[in-house]
């Protein structure tokens, strides 16, 4: 008689086990909702924004500094415009140029990672030492500088973020093509006569995908602070455009009097970088190959 095997109790005893190392670690669950929320101001702040009009612009000054209500939770800025308004459209703003940066810099830094550590030799030497020098400049100077060069626009920040951003993602790709390129279904890929591109990109790197995903989740909380931190200074997304770091930008003006300017988006930021770096942290538990015992 014939024996059949499921060849998909492996993956779906992997998929239980991983959910339930989730389930029991509250942390990490408490980031996924908070992750959640975010995200559901990231489609429809703009939408459910009390003050829609105002949103796009539209001013009354007579309203100006007025302080928490139950008109305007969160107050009211020195051109009369809702805070809560103002901060949930902005968080369509300040999470999709995060997702923007982390995407990019992943991109070219998985390239690179990836063609240095499978190549070898002369190449990986240029291309690390490369990375190793940008690596050597602060990535929040570098992307001020590349941002300062490119003038202010959201393409433009992303942009320059990006380019600060990717040596991280090279290294971390090197590392893992260095450690899987030596395994034996390369070598009987190669045995098989598979062209180096096919060994790179349907063998190598699908089995690198663990680690990068933790890092892009662990990182988003970060390309928003920096996201926040260009607007702050000016050089990043400019209004009336709103955005978390350009409003608290214009909020430290009016402080400690009108404090309430600056909660609003303050509090947005802490919940979305808490958040992701909290789903994060479970995600690597959860992916680490070492815990799938």
């Amino acid at each position: 008689m014939t024996e059949v095997i499921d060849l998909d109790l492996p993956a779906s005893d992997g998929f239980a086990r991983a959910l339930h190392r989730f389930r029991q670690s509250k942390l990490s669950q408490l980031g996924a909702v908070l992750v959640l929320i975010v995200l559901f101001f990231a489609v429809f702040g703009r939408i459910l924004a009390p003050y829609p009009d105002q949103v796009a612009g539209v001013v009354d000054v007579a309203a100006k500094f007025q302080p928490p209500s139950a008109q305007h939770w969160f107050g009211t800025n020195e051109l009369g415009q809702d805070v809560l308004s103002l901060t949930m459209a902005g968080t369509t703003v300040s999470v999709l140029a995060g997702f923007g940066v982390v995407v990019i810099g992943t991109v070219l830094g998985t390239l690179v990672g990836a063609t240095a550590g499978f190549a070898g030799g002369w190449v990986d030497e240029v291309l690390m030492r490369f990375t190793d020098l940008i690596l050597t400049i602060p990535s929040l100077i570098l992307a001020m500088a590349i941002a300062a060069a490119l003038g202010p626009g959201f393409q433009n920040m992303v942009l320059a973020i990006s380019l600060s951003w990717w040596p991280g993602y090279a290294r971390l790709v090197r590392g893992e093509v260095l450690a899987a390129r030596e395994e034996v279904y390369v070598t009987a890929a190669r045995a098989l006569g598979a062209t180096p591109g096919r060994i790179l990109f349907l063998h190598i790197l699908p089995n690198c995908v663990s680690p990068i995903i933790v890092k892009m989740s662990l990182d988003m909380g970060f390309a928003i602070l920096t996201v926040a931190g260009l607007g702050f200074i000016g050089i990043g997304v400019r209004p009336p455009i709103p955005e978390w770091g350009t409003l608290l930008s214009t909020a430290r003006n009016y402080m400690p009097d009108n404090w309430w300017t600056a909660m609003a988006p303050g509090m947005a930021m802490f919940v979305a970088v808490f958040g992701f770096n909290l789903l994060g942290d479970g995600l690597r538990d959860i992916l680490d190959p070492k815990g799938r015992r």
